[in-house]
């Protein structure tokens, strides 16, 4: 099939980003917004845009009946779902298909499969691809005779969520009925379903995945992978590839896994094959990501693959033409997620008018954003704001480069997590890559700012709060990179991706 035009069902930088790989191969695109998004990026950068009325989540960017109408209306025959909202919600897969609109991913049949844990994970060990031992439900035994059997500590996960919800790690025996009722509350609550499953519990995992396409045609490749242990909340902070953790030999058998999970459930276009990788170099599926990520951008700048538009083209029929052995990676990437949160008060999030945008320029350096000067960050949505991601010719070099790019980034109006990442890319053992899953709280837990920052920014931030003085603000900015006046209010589950 030939697409035309394309509706966008999400917003900010992701929706940017999709919106521009459409435009560059001629499609049309058509953007929806709720009434806090009037003013967005990706509004003004669409060929047109829609109103959804109502910025709450589920009246606005999870309103299916409202998504399928408006893209009827403006004539659409594709839909593509970016990431978070309903891009892994089966039903709206399904609604786009029923209403003859291409949905820009896998089937509902192969989401559905995957958004089930404990169904992924029997499909993926029947496929003889690792997974972590534990309990699915499905085994003649209670999770207290399996955790016997696998050894303390384990960890409790809702069987249907993500995202840390429903999580627990529990270190003994006597703590495990109380893990289990908690879990079992926050799972009910969190996603209607209070099914829980049980895994061994890794100490000091590495997170890696791998970057998956596939065609409707039956060819399946890798884009090799990425490293995303930097979390704050089980929710990726910074990422990187290539892993410094793999070998050639081991990167390889990943792959060949990650290939044969896809192809063992039929994946077809753009997706993401998860691992935890122990201490000791065994690694275990964990689950697969059914949509476009929120880091493709480190694998499209060290392979020159862009990703965004293979998932047009794979959904308008094309073939495949990347071969396996024609994938090379050439030097460093490491993406930093741009939050507007306070990491000095929990990762709070920040709201506020962005009175100040001043992001760095340079040779390999590329920034995604849907946010702009003027633009009110509102607490309806996740408070990501941009995405900075760095290329160069090895790790070293990619660090020093991703360094200058954070000390040179400026926001002012809302509190942003820059400081913040700025000390964790200085941090000797990121630097070494010695990281895992639980990185920023053993090196984190506690930090501030203050203890991060040199006399003489104190004193420019001192300067700015006396006088005001131009000077003074843009380096309370720089490295500070917050405005401590930014008020919050809880507005619901918005976390986008994990």
């Amino acid at each position: 099939m030939r697409i035309e035009r394309v509706l966008v069902a999400n917003r900010g930088e992701i929706a940017v980003r999709i919106i521009k790989a459409c435009q560059e191969m001629g499609i049309q695109t058509a953007a929806i917004y709720s009434d806090v998004d009037e003013d967005s990026l990706h509004v003004q950068v669409a060929d047109e845009a829609h109103s959804l009325g109502d910025p709450t989540p589920s009246e606005s960017y999870l309103n299916i009946p409202k998504i399928i109408g408006i893209a009827k209306d403006c004539d659409a025959d594709a839909v593509h779902p970016g990431y978070g909202f309903l891009s892994e919600n089966a039903e709206f897969a399904s609604a786009c298909s029923k209403a003859g609109l291409k949905f820009i991913g896998p089937s509902s049949e192969v989401i559905r499969s995957m958004g089930d844990k404990i169904q992924a994970k029997k499909t993926m060990k029947s496929a003889g691809v690792p997974v972590i031992p534990g309990f699915t439900g499905e085994e003649s035994e209670t999770i207290e005779e399996a955790c016997k059997r696998v050894g303390f500590p384990v960890l409790i996960k809702a069987a249907a969520g993500g995202g840390g919800k429903g999580m627990k790690i529990v270190a003994n025996h006597d703590e495990l009925n109380g893990a289990i009722e908690s879990a079992r509350r926050e799972a009910q609550s969190s996603f209607g379903n209070d099914e829980l499953l049980m895994e061994k519990y890794l100490e000091k995992p590495r997170h890696i995945e791998f970057q998956i396409l596939a065609d409707e045609h039956g060819k399946t490749i890798h884009l090799f992978e990425r490293e995303c242990s930097i979390q704050r909340r089980h929710q990726k902070v910074i990422e990187e590839t290539p892993s410094v953790a793999l070998d050639d030999e081991l990167r390889k058998r990943m792959g060949l896994a990650a290939v044969k999970a896809a192809e063992t459930i039929g994946y077809t276009n753009a997706g993401t094959v998860e691992f935890m990788l122990d201490k000791d170099g065994n690694f275990y599926f964990l689950e697969m990501n059914t949509r476009l990520q929120v880091e493709h951008a480190i694998t499209e700048m060290t392979t020159g693959v862009d990703i965004v538009k293979w998932q047009l083209k794979i959904a308008a029929g094309e073939n495949l033409s990347l071969d396996q052995s024609s994938i090379h990676r050439h030097g460093h990437a490491i993406e930093c997620r741009i939050y507007a949160e306070d990491p000095e008060k929990g990762f709070i999030p920040s709201t506020g008018k962005l009175t100040t945008v001043d992001v760095p320029n340079g040779v390999n350096i590329r920034h995604d954003t849907g946010v702009k000067e003027g633009l009110e960050i509102t607490p309806y949505y996740d408070p990501m704001l941009a995405k900075l991601i760095v290329h160069a010719e090895n790790r070293q070099e990619a660090i020093r480069k991703m360094h200058w790019s954070l000390s040179n980034y400026i926001t002012l109006g809302v509190t942003t997590n820059v400081p913040f990442l700025r000390a964790i890319i200085e941090n000797e053992h990121f630097k070494d890559g010695d990281v895992d899953t639980h990185f920023i709280d053993t090196y984190f837990k506690d930090w501030t700012m203050s203890t991060e920052l040199p006399v003489e920014v104190l004193i420019a931030a001192a300067i700015d709060d006396i006088g005001k003085t131009s000077v003074g603000e843009r380096a309370e900015a720089s490295m500070k990179g917050h405005d401590v006046h930014s008020p919050w209010k809880s507005a619901g589950p918005w976390r986008i991706d994990h």
